[in-house]
């Protein structure tokens, strides 16, 4: 996946989120993010990464979001790997 298409995912991950009333309070609590910040931050890759990170959380968010726009159920966690910042972090 090429960074282009990653960030699209991100971005269309952040309009569902932000059109699902119950899901965003969720995120703007669990991040202390303000919808302020949600919104000025769209241009930074690390935020986007945090943004495929919180709907990689729920297997139930990663369905209905990849549903609603078409994508398979893997392109979330690949659109995060894809951003820079976003590569998998191995400890060991």
């Amino acid at each position: 996946m090429n960074v282009e298409r990653a960030e699209t995912i991100a971005l269309k991950a952040v309009a569902w989120l932000l059109a699902n009333e119950d899901l965003r309070s969720v995120f703007l609590g669990a991040t202390g993010t303000s919808e302020a910040d949600l919104r000025s931050r769209l241009n930074e890759d690390a935020f986007l990464v945090s943004i495929l990170d919180f709907l990689c959380n729920d297997d139930a968010w990663v369905t209905a979001f990849c549903d609603e726009h078409g994508f398979d159920y893997m392109d979330p966690m690949m659109a995060r790997q894809s951003l820079p910042g976003g590569a998998e972090v191995n400890w060991t």
